[in-house]
């Protein structure tokens, strides 16, 4: 078993754990591995949560779920690489509509964190909150004030407490409307800091993330979900990268295909924008920058 798959095996181990953890809690745990997302508000899954909105919002409902979502954040690209940031991730959630409260999230994963070995080293808590709710951690943990302790999805908003361990954020836990629980917590980030996983190097998350977008049934192409993956495909390429998979060597087909009627044309219009190749000829402005360098 190489590296990777090592990687991959105690990731699924600490999945397993957590769906355990919460059956043993008498929460209803679901796994979804696909990145489709579960409305129209993204073009891939963004958080667990994103299912649920509707119900932090209906005041006649209460209950409490958990799962583990495949997610997908291409906002991260330019992050990637630094070891903590990931394209594709899995989320490990709670979610508790009027039903749990916050102290007893905080004891929740207080719970959870000690079991797998990741004890946080601080937390963090808006000042606007953090007279009220650091004795919820009942001094078991150091507390910060930190600003950036709020969260919104454009119509619902609260404050959280981030968790860190070895200064990384491994999750958060937001209250929702103050009635409301939506915890996260990062699978891969998890793994770093308690079974002591390397993190992926950029190649690898490009890799990942394409694939992870190929598993959940897209497909290359001009526009949305499909225009993700090619843009992804052409990343790993310009990087030097390989991927085994049909659509990667059709990519570079295609590529290569571009960037000689680049050649062809480039000089007849000298003064053109990458806008214009692109919407013209439909030559991706990352080719002619690949190119130019």
């Amino acid at each position: 078993m190489n590296q990777k798959e090592v990687a991959y095996d105690i990731a699924g181990r600490l999945i397993h754990d957590y769906r355990d953890y919460c059956l043993s809690k008498g929460i209803d745990y679901a796994c979804f591995d696909s990145v489709r997302p579960h409305d129209d508000t993204t073009l891939f899954c963004i958080a667990g949560m994103q299912q649920y909105k509707p119900l932090f919002s209906n005041s006649s409902h209460r209950g409490t779920v958990s799962n583990s979502q495949a997610c997908l954040r291409m906002g991260d690209l330019d992050e990637i690489g630094d070891g903590t940031h990931f394209l594709h991730f899995t989320m490990l959630g709670l979610f508790s509509f009027r039903e749990m409260t916050l102290s007893d999230a905080i004891d929740f994963w207080l719970e959870f964190l000690e079991l797998i070995g990741a004890w946080p080293d601080h937390v963090t808590i808006h000042p606007s909150k953090i007279d009220e709710w650091s004795p919820l951690y009942r001094g078991r943990v150091r507390i910060l004030a930190d600003l950036e302790c709020t969260w919104s999805d454009g119509n619902i908003r609260g404050y959280c407490t981030e968790f860190y361990k070895d200064g990384i954020e491994i999750g958060n836990i937001v209250n929702p409307l103050g009635t409301c629980i939506d915890a996260g917590f990062g699978a891969e980030r998890l793994d770093m800091v308690s079974n002591g996983t390397l993190p992926e190097n950029a190649l690898e998350t490009l890799r990942s993330a394409a694939l992870k977008i190929i598993d959940s049934g897209y497909h290359p192409g001009n526009k949305e979900q499909g225009y993700v993956l090619r843009k992804l495909l052409r990343r790993i390429h310009s990087v030097g990268g390989t991927l085994d998979h049909p659509f990667f060597q059709q990519e570079v087909g295609r590529q290569d295909r571009l960037l000689q009627k680049y050649e062809q044309l480039r000089h007849k219009y000298p003064d053109k924008s990458v806008e214009w190749w692109f919407d013209t000829h439909g030559i991706d402005p990352e080719t002619i920058s690949s190119d130019q360098t």
